[in-house]
């Protein structure tokens, strides 16, 4: 077997049996919640991660898509695709607001204080900005959010980013093909940048000088500087790009091919290619660990979760969980992987962080959660942030 062979282990529970704990193991440290949005059933499940049970479920506007934990203050903001934001807060799930922008939402991110939230309106080419305070002595939990700005841009919008320090906003764009650099300050456009065809997602590195888009249309990546809002290259991968993950230190990029199941990582520093190799059929999401010691990647089209091991380029172990995992997350404690799976069975699939413990049995159980769940995330409302 080759170095990147597909390594399968055993599994001790079938992926579609519901609330059903397969092995023993642990109970986590600290009892974290997983809150997973469920597309077709438009609901916000709450998954509480030492008994394995659905603890709540609250009802959400039409095509949720996404959900983001508000800095600094006990709040979901859910993305629907038909324009509204949910805000509901937690550990208690409680919906406190609705908010619409438009025709459509996509990829909202947030200021890195949490006053402030920004989100595509790729119907009618805006993104918008929104205050997350509402009122003037509003309480955080209980702030009711408000369009504030509606800022019209060029092109059919793709994709959204902020850079760490939250000074830049960037927006990917296609008919011009280009980067939109914008102040969140000023709320005025800076500049654009003429990059590869059908630019779709970035990642920007830690420190705020590059960032790197993916080029969907073609087997590239283009990198720009930050500062002078210039092309610096393209780094030919040899497959097309679809989704892009830059390791904290910011040495490392990963990039996702779905259709050729393939995974490149490329010298964040150096703008090159240090190894391609082949993964399950459709990866579609992946997630890192706090030590950046494993990354971990969902095949929707296998219904798998590989493992690799980052330091050393081997793969630790390929697990079954479904049919079509589609979105990753991880405890704070690193200490459990979830994985959202499968799309079909409307169930989360559990498994151990750790695949090279001494049980190599990595599943753990499924839950079923609603119909269709397409995101997760694990606030770490119980550790040094909220």
């Amino acid at each position: 077997m080759g170095r990147w062979g597909s390594i399968l282990l055993p599994i001790c529970l079938s992926a579609y049996l519901p609330l059903s704990v397969a092995c023993h193991h642990p109970i986590p440290l600290k009892p974290y919640t997983a809150y997973v949005v469920n597309r077709q059933s438009a609901t916000l499940a709450a998954v509480n991660l030492a008994t394995f049970k659905v603890t709540g479920s609250l009802p959400l506007s039409p095509q949720p898509e996404r959900v983001l934990p508000r800095p600094h203050a006990r709040q979901l903001y859910v993305v629907s695709s038909t324009g509204k934001i949910d805000v509901a807060t937690y550990p208690h799930l409680q919906l406190v607001a609705t908010l619409a922008v438009g025709k459509s939402a996509k990829d909202l991110v947030f200021a890195p204080d949490g006053r402030t939230a920004y989100v595509l309106n790729p119907v009618e080419n805006e993104l918008d900005f929104i205050d997350c305070q509402g009122g003037a002595g509003s309480p955080p939990e209980g702030a009711t959010p408000k369009v504030t700005l509606k800022l019209q841009l060029a092109g059919t919008l793709t994709d959204l980013a902020l850079s760490p320090d939250g000074k830049t906003l960037l927006v990917s764009s296609q008919s011009p093909n280009q980067l939109t650099f914008i102040s969140p300050q000023t709320r005025q456009v800076l500049g654009t940048v003429e990059v590869g065809r059908a630019p779709g997602p970035m990642a920007i590195l830690p420190d705020g000088s590059k960032v790197f888009v993916a080029d969907t249309g073609e087997e590239k990546i283009s990198v720009v500087d930050m500062a002078a809002r210039a092309l610096l290259s393209h780094i030919e991968i040899g497959h097309r790009p679809t989704a892009l993950l830059v390791k904290p230190d910011g040495g490392e990029l990963f990039i996702l091919a779905a259709a050729s199941s393939t995974m490149v990582i490329a010298d964040a520093f150096h703008d090159d290619v240090e190894q391609t190799f082949p993964l399950g059929r459709n990866p579609t999401a992946s997630a890192l660990k706090n030590d950046m010691s494993v990354l971990y990647i969902a095949n929707a089209g296998d219904g798998s979760v590989l493992a690799l091991d980052v330091p050393n380029r081997e793969v630790l172990a390929s697990t079954h969980v479904g049919m079509e995992p589609c979105a990753l997350a991880l405890t704070p404690d690193d200490q459990r992987l979830l994985v959202v799976a499968d799309r079909a069975a409307s169930s989360l699939a559990i498994l151990h962080a750790d695949p090279t413990a001494n049980d190599r049995s990595v599943l753990i159980t499924t839950v079923t959660v609603g119909a269709s769940p397409v995101d997760v995330v694990i606030p770490d409302y119980l550790g040094t942030g909220r």
